[in-house]
């Protein structure tokens, strides 16, 4: 008998039905030499600390750091899980072969390994490895099976992951909580791999807005046949700068305005130059929840759920993943997949049906750029019963696809530069420069409604102008004439708070700003949390009361800023540190990294956090002049009086330093 193995109850009864497995037995089905059984998700675990040694129950400093020598897995403590897993257990025992039809990802693989583990199997294990749940999709996936063993790699990352927050997670937490929660409280100070370094982001911008100091400064403008021309302004890192200096004053302003006033603007000089906007990227996990935050409002786990709902709907391929592109095998399938949704897309697809192949993008086809899945596309299957909120999710994601057979959009951008003589300074005229868009052809950008194209429109105008003009009037290079120059008041403004979106993006960029998608995706590697994580890490900060919604902003609370207050170790809030760390996990995935050289390392840092908080003397009783706490600074603590002159000092002696 063959036993394949699902994730979940649903995708199960779906295998089931492909394989003519028909007859239901409670916890499987069975029929056609196949028995078709399935978890609910985790229903095996690590061990908890006092499942390795009764000292580890109690919550004791003594104790810590916590390293079991040997990592064990158990069945969690439900009674519907546990009566799965005797079901499974039993047909494992009577099996000749079975098949891993777990999640096509690295918790999946790790989800149910364990449970094969746990169950103490030993026959032969093949894996069923698909992008999408349609009948096409598992029949081909079938006829592909694998050795279990060429995923030893994805379930090593997926462990060293596990045991990762598990080591970290558990003594940081507990060491954390031991040294500084107050007196007599219960509030366990949660500490973790990703969540504490995503909350340090967090708390590092409010920090900066709360801290700014507006500045005003000045700009120079002129309006010339109704066109507003800026001034340029040198700046300190050019070599060799052009433009006035910047105004320091109003006064300094008015001068320069009253000085050029009757001067003539001379137009010197047109540049024109054609170009191209391609269609959007398809979405990965991280960009569609960033989209859907923007435009619906979505919180990025909400986005998640309607994903795998419509991926269990069959309509979507797998949700959770980190590339924006297609292998180029998938090519001859799109025509059949824009053929599945056109009956709910008519009018957009009809356009592709002009005689000449599909477009065939570098951008959208490059197999390089996947590795175990694609981007997120529609299947082709019909979405018919979907909820509001899957609809409007699986409109975004259908239309990003089909946007992606449409050819470019095509512009002209057009820069007109003027000058003015300025008396103050005869032999240096002030440059002004004004830059227009027109669209020559839409392309792709048809598919879009005139609201979200005036919108980018209007972001993309040059910061050089300020104006939204699309269209220039017809300048002559050498013409002349009357002019009415202005000064503009402006002030410099604050960082913005974290929405959803933008926090999204920075776990993904590793706190850096990223605008550039070339440059994002080299990124990738060393972002903090996986895409499907990030969700989960972001509501874990919200039900621990961490951070808070401002609308739609996203700022820490008091109990947050106090925790990252507390957290000196470098890693534990780093962004950039533990994306490093990320980058070693997705090394292992592809062999190209030891994973007991990872849990070593793990290992060392474990100690090191302990014996940070351990030794840590902050707010302890000044032993000199035993008035004052001790604070902590960067390399060494002192007293709080050293302003009324006392002298304590001594060096921070951590294996830190």
């Amino acid at each position: 008998m063959i036993v394949c193995i699902a994730e979940k109850p649903s995708v199960g009864r779906d295998i089931a039905k492909i394989l003519g497995a028909d007859r239901s037995c409670g916890g499987y089905m069975e029929g056609n030499g196949y028995q078709v059984t399935w978890t609910f998700g985790h229903l095996c675990g690590l061990l908890d600390p006092q499942e390795y040694t009764e000292q580890w129950k109690r919550w004791n400093m003594s104790q810590l750091p916590m390293i079991p020598a040997r990592f064990g897995i158990k069945v969690m403590e439900d009674e519907g899980v546990r009566k799965q897993f005797e079901t499974i257990k039993k047909l494992f025992s009577e099996a000749d072969e079975i098949i891993n039809c777990g999640d096509a990802g690295q918790e999946g693989e790790l989800i149910q390994r364990w449970v094969m583990q746990k169950a103490g199997v030993k026959c032969p294990v093949k894996r069923l490895w698909i992008s999408s749940l349609t009948e096409e999709s598992i029949k081909e996936g079938f006829q592909k099976l694998k050795d279990q063993s060429e995923y030893q790699h994805l379930y090593e990352a997926g462990l060293c992951r596990a045991i990762g927050d598990w080591m970290l997670g558990m003594n940081a937490t507990r060491a954390y909580t031991l040294r500084y929660r107050e007196q007599n409280s219960k509030q366990v100070l949660s500490v973790g791999r990703v969540q504490t370094p995503t909350l340090a982001l967090i708390v590092a911008r409010d920090r900066e807005i709360e801290r700014f100091v507006p500045r005003k400064y000045w700009e120079v403008k002129t309006e010339y046949r109704n066109t507003t021309f800026s001034a340029l302004v040198k700046k300190e890192d050019d070599e060799n700068p052009i433009g006035i200096d910047p105004i320091k004053s109003v006064e300094e302003g008015q001068r320069l305005i009253e000085a050029i006033r009757q001067e003539p603007f001379k137009i010197v000089s047109i540049e024109k130059k054609k170009g191209s906007e391609a269609p959007p990227r398809l979405f990965d996990l991280t960009s569609l929840q960033v989209e859907c935050n923007k435009k619906f409002n979505l919180s990025a786990d909400s986005t998640l759920k309607i994903i795998q709902s419509l991926y269990e709907k069959k309509v979507t391929t797998y949700p959770r993943v980190d590339t924006t592109f297609l292998s180029d095998d998938l090519y001859p399938k799109c025509q059949g997949i824009l053929r599945g949704i056109e009956g709910y897309f008519r009018e957009q697809i009809n356009p592709l049906w002009n005689g000449k192949p599909l477009i065939k993008s570098k951008k959208v086809f490059d197999s390089k750029k996947v590795t175990d899945h694609h981007a997120i596309i529609p299947t082709g299957q019909q979405p018919n019963n979907l909820t509001e909120e899957e609809r409007r999710v699986y409109n975004l994601v259908a239309l990003r696809f089909i946007g992606v057979f449409y050819p470019d959009c095509q512009i002209s951008t057009t820069t007109v530069m003027g000058e003015v003589n300025n008396p103050l300074t005869p032999d240096e005229p002030i440059p002004f420069r004004c830059t227009g868009k027109q669209i020559l052809s839409p392309g792709w950008r048809v598919l879009y409604d005139k609201e979200q194209n005036e919108q980018k429109e209007q972001k993309e105008q040059t910061e050089d102008t300020g104006d939204e003009q699309k269209t220039l009037p017809d300048f002559k290079k050498g013409e002349s004439g009357a002019h009415q120059p202005q000064l503009v008041e402006k002030e410099t403004t604050p960082p913005k708070h974290y929405t959803e979106a933008t926090l999204l993006r920075a776990m993904e960029t590793a706190g850096k700003t990223v605008e550039d998608e070339d440059l994002r995706d080299a990124m990738k590697e060393n972002g903090i949390g996986r895409p499907s994580t990030r969700a989960a890490i972001i509501e874990k900060l919200f039900q621990r009361q961490y951070i808070k919604r401002l609308r739609k902003s996203v700022v820490a609370t008091p109990i947050g800023i106090d925790l990252i207050n507390k957290v000196h170790y470098p890693l534990l809030k780093s962004a950039e540190l533990t994306g490093r760390w990320e980058k070693k996990l997705r090394e292992i995935e592809h062999g190209e990294y030891k994973a007991q050289q990872f849990i070593d390392e793990l290992k060392t840092m474990t100690q090191d956090v302990v014996l940070d908080v351990k030794t840590d003397k902050t707010g302890m009783l000044c032993p000199v002049c035993r008035q004052g706490r001790i604070i902590r600074g960067n390399k060494a603590y002192g007293c709080s009086r050293w302003r009324e002159g006392c002298t304590y000092r001594d060096p921070i002696q951590t294996s830190l330093s």
